[in-house]
This record gives C-alpha cells, structure tokens and sequence, in this order.
C-alpha cells in the first residue's frame, strides 16, 4: 500500500506541474532579408550628350531665342521620359533694371505619391563672361557647360532612367531653376542671384507642396571636382549632408565627396530652404586654388565642353540615384 500511495503521490506531482507549466514558445523564425535595392546605372556619355546639346543652342540667357529653344527640348526631353511636366512662367526684375521672362520647369515622377523628395539644377547661363581674363570677352554670354549644364545634364539622364525604372511610393521632382545666374556681380546683392529658385519657394508648384528633403546640383561636371560640405547645407540640412556624403564615400567616390567643410555659397538651395522651408543640400564644386573659391573657368568662356569630365558627372549621378532608390526602400 505504501508503494501504490507513493506512486499516486509522484503522478499527482506531476499532474500539477504539467498544469502549471508554461507552454513551450514556438521555434525561432528566421530573420527576413531585406529585399535588394536594385539602382540603375548612370550613364555618363547620356549625360555628356546632354550637355553637348545644351552648349549647340548657344548661351542660355533669359529673353533670347536660345534660352526659349534650349526650354522647349528640356521640358519636351522629360515628357519623353515619362514626366507629368510643368513649365511656371514668372517675371522678375534683374539687378539691372532688365525684366526676365523666365520659366522653371519641374518634372514630376510619381505625381500622386505623399512621400516626395526634390532634386534641382539651373538651367540658364550667366549674360556676360565677368571673370574672363580677356576685356572683350567679358560682355558675352557663358558657354556654361558646367555652371548650369552639368547639373541639368545629370537630372535629365535621372529622369530617363526613373522613366525607365519607376518607383511607386515615392515621388521625385526634378526641378530647373531658371534665372540664378543674372546677378550683381559688383556689389553684395544675395538676392539679386537666384530668380527662380525665389519665384518658385514662395510660389510651389502646387499648392501646399511638401518635400522630405531636397538636393541641389551646381558645377558638377568638371575634372578633379571636390565636393565640399557647404555651410548652408550644414546649417539647414547637417543630416542630409552626412548620409549622402557618407553613401558616396562608401560607393568609393570619397575623391569626389571630400570630408571637409566650406563657407556659405548664395544659390538656389538657400532660399528652398529659408522661404520654401524645405531642408535642401548644395552638391557644388569648390576650388581650393583660385580667390573665387570656384573653377578657372568660371563666368568665362572656358567655362565650355573642354573641362567636363565624365568620371565626375557618373559619380554625382550614381550617387544621386543611390540616394533615391535607397530613399524608395527606407534605407536612405
């Protein structure tokens, strides 16, 4: 009887444990990858083309045939590339009394989606050579293959690719600026540079237009550019500064995107990002061996096909699609 009370105590032991127990937890499911972002390749002879093209209409100055023919390719170039294109027309006062007919041009991808982000260049060309080293050189219009026509050029091979390879849930606008280039160059006037870039900040494209940050692009075609982190975009856009100089230097153009910082630099990011509101970084080549802190050729003549170098225009371009299709997958 002892043995069976003994046995009946041990199962009644058991009984409670086994009720008391908490269940066992299901096995470890193993971690979902990540899907892979899968970017375009930049073509950089596309964008090269571009500029050539550009630099065939003549200097792009506001009121002249070559600005109105120069308008009608870029914004018909993005329609072909599947934009919903919107031409905004402004009038604007230059410095010298002269009224512009000017017009920025935004090209829109994925119109619908609430997640946006902006990316700008400007299009036109400075209406005299200014810095140019020959008197009679000085009263003509900048060739600009790089201060203005790089930067257009890497947006539109942008725009063919993103028509080629579209992303859903995130809307990218490409933005030309028009008028950033017909300022006093004689006297401290920050507002009299910048037309556009002011015309479209307190008059968006549409109304209550948001982006989640923005990048501009100026001088980004020339051979041995430096990319510099530029005292606006820090001041306004730091994060924005370091992710994107942080992807570059990891995607090996580190020659490129230097880790130094520079002075402020009146351009079109500066008042997106003071009257649009708008945290917007500039992407612009600074010179370390001139008094201007830009190129050579700056506001001159040989500002023309000659210094354009592809390997620079492919790293600014691949960095910038880098950006977007990491940005469409949340990993920017």
């Amino acid at each position: 009887m002892k043995i069976l009370s003994r046995y009946a105590g041990l199962l009644a032991l058991l009984f409670v444990l086994a009720c008391n127990s908490e269940p066992a937890p299901p096995p470890a499911q193993p971690a979902q990858p990540k899907p892979e972002v899968r970017i375009p390749r930049f073509s950089s002879d596309s964008a090269f083309v571009a500029i050539e093209k550009q630099l065939a209409y003549g200097p792009r100055v506001p009121n002249t045939k070559a600005h109105d023919r120069c308008r009608e390719w870029l914004a018909a170039s993005f329609e072909g590339y599947g934009a919903a294109v919107i031409q905004q027309g402004f009038e604007a006062k230059a410095y010298d009394g002269t009224l512009l007919r000017g017009t920025n041009i935004i090209a829109q991808y994925a119109p619908a989606a609430s997640k946006r982000i902006v990316l700008a260049a400007h299009w036109d060309s400075r209406h005299i050579s200014d810095q140019d080293a020959a008197p009679e050189n000085r009263q003509k219009g900048v060739p600009a293959a790089d201060d203005g026509g790089s930067g257009v050029a890497v947006l539109l091979e942008i725009g063919r690719l993103l028509g080629e390879n579209p992303i859903e849930n995130l809307g990218v606008d490409l933005v030309l600026f028009d008028a950033e280039d017909y300022g006093d160059g004689e006297n401290n006037n920050p507002t009299s540079w910048c037309l556009g870039s002011q015309h479209w900040s307190r008059n968006p494209h549409r109304k209550g237009y948001r982006a989640k940050y923005g990048i501009l692009l100026d001088m980004v075609g020339a051979k041995n550019a430096r990319f510099t982190k530029e005292e606006y975009s820090r001041y306004y856009a730091q994060p924005i500064v370091d992710k994107v100089w942080r992807m570059a230097q990891n995607m090996g153009y580190g020659n490129y995107f230097v880790d130094q910082d520079s002075r402020a630099v009146t351009d079109d990011h500066f008042y997106v990002n003071s009257i649009a509101k708008i945290p917007m970084i500039d992407i612009i080549n600074r010179s370390t061996e001139t008094n201007s802190g830009f190129g050579h050729y700056w506001h001159t003549q040989q500002d023309n096909i000659d210094i354009i170098d592809k390997r620079t225009l492919r790293a600014v371009g691949q960095v910038m699609l880098a950006t977007i299709y990491n940005e469409s997958m949340g990993r920017f």
